[in-house]
């Protein structure tokens, strides 16, 4: 396998299985999923026709910033409890975002550098490689770990079921900051809410933050 995909490929898998204290299937024709990712990380630093590197100067959007930024949280958590599985599975989602945002190259190098460092105890070949042509003259190894900014962890927008009596009836998406009666508007002008609650008298709106809105209604 190492000689087929390379020691990078196989580190990768190996890691993706599961937490490392339990025990799993080994599963050859898996590692085909490892093999990729480590294709389309490559293929959003350096474009395979020229070797040039793919990637800009400008700023990341605060949408990307808060997909950074959570990534890189999750993946030190990750590496800190030996759970490599769950920061691989970060790293793809992040990758994921960079494919789709940048289908021909050009992702800042504001997001691409962390990911390249975000990937290096994983795949530390790789990730050197694209650390050279990202223009450091220096090892990765001497790098610190991104550290994320607390700024976009904390959600913009958060999702609330709605009930009436007791029931789910719809879900809303508000503000997080969104005071109560803010809420219970937004509640009340979804249409699935107002449909429950037509021709009946609301008797009572329990609001409990960040977690739920219920009318109560007969």
């Amino acid at each position: 396998m190492c000689e087929r995909f390379g020691a990078d490929t196989l580190r990768l898998y190996e890691m993706f299985t599961g937490p490392l204290e339990q025990s799993r299937p080994w599963e050859t024709k898996a590692v085909v999923g490892s093999f990729r990712l480590l294709q389309r990380i490559w293929r959003n630093v350096v474009d395979e026709e020229t070797g040039a590197t793919r990637v800009s100067e400008e700023d990341a959007s605060d949408e990307t910033r808060r997909i950074l930024h959570p990534t890189i949280a999750a993946v030190r958590e990750g590496f800190a409890t030996l759970r490599f599985n769950t920061s691989i599975a970060r790293i793809t989602e992040l990758n994921n975002h960079i494919v789709q945002t940048w289908p021909n190259g050009g992702a800042p190098r504001e997001v691409v550098e962390p990911m390249v460092l975000l990937i290096a105890p994983l795949a530390p070949h790789l990730a050197e490689e694209l650390w050279s042509r990202l223009g450091h003259a220096e090892s990765l190894a001497r790098q610190a770990l991104p550290v994320a900014d607390p700024v976009y962890l904390v959600a913009e927008t958060i999702e609330l079921p709605v009930q009436v009596n007791g029931k789910l009836r719809s879900r809303i998406t508000v503000p997080a900051n969104a005071d109560d009666a803010a809420v219970e508007a937004a509640a009340r002008a979804d249409d699935k809410v107002a449909a429950q609650l037509s021709g009946r008298t609301v008797r009572k709106v329990v609001v409990v933050p960040g977690r739920l809105v219920n009318f109560v209604a007969g």
